[in-house]
């Protein structure tokens, strides 16, 4: 649909969906170059598809999201789960939202957010695939929408919290073509990682 022509949106409101800008980088692993694109895509459907979720508070004049990725072992994992969170142990990932401050620093001037840095350990997340009978991808994916709906102000601390995060998981993971990672014949614990 053309701008302003039948349009729901209030006067004044962006026409689109902001744009996500994701950087992934390396610390360490046995990660596949291919674990970029897969991230990637996963990323942008589960931003695109939150950002209509009733409980995404999106400021209309943000144009642009930023998220940082590093792609870690769990030793540094757990180097951070033990700084951030008290908690000596590796995990699978970890989401460090960014205060949710509008900024002009994106190219051309335009206003948007830094959502913060998501880390994942690859020993973790590699051995919690096979624990859980899954790919090594549909896990990941999984992660990667978790990680980014905790950016989003997500979390599961109370069962209706709970309920509603992985409700919208469920069904950002059926746009990625992965099945329910909560189904009562998933095998293995499927809680995903935390919040710093």
């Amino acid at each position: 649909m053309e701008d302003g022509s039948g349009s729901s949106r209030p006067p004044g409101t962006q026409s689109r969906a902001p744009l996500l800008e994701t950087e992934i980088g390396h610390q360490s692993g046995g990660w596949q170059i291919e674990t970029e694109e897969l991230l990637l895509r996963a990323f942008q459907t589960a931003f695109a598809e939150a950002l209509a979720f009733p409980e995404t508070h999106w400021p209309p004049e943000a144009g642009r999201a930023e998220l940082s990725v590093l792609l870690a072992d769990d030793a540094f994992v757990q180097s951070l789960n033990r700084k951030f969170r008290g908690k000596d142990k590796p995990t699978n990932v970890l989401s460090f939202p960014a205060p949710p401050v509008l900024s002009p620093a994106f190219p051309g001037g335009e206003a948007g957010l830094a959502l913060g840095d998501i880390v994942f350990g690859f020993e973790t997340v590699a051995r919690e695939a096979g624990e859980q009978g899954k790919t090594f991808d549909a896990h990941l994916q999984h992660l990667a929408v978790h990680g980014l709906l905790h950016l989003l102000d997500y979390d599961h601390q109370s069962d209706d919290e709970a309920e509603t995060m992985e409700a919208y998981e469920r069904q950002i993971l059926a746009k990625l073509g992965v099945g329910d990672p909560y189904a009562d014949d998933a095998p293995g614990p499927v809680r995903a990682g935390e919040r710093a």
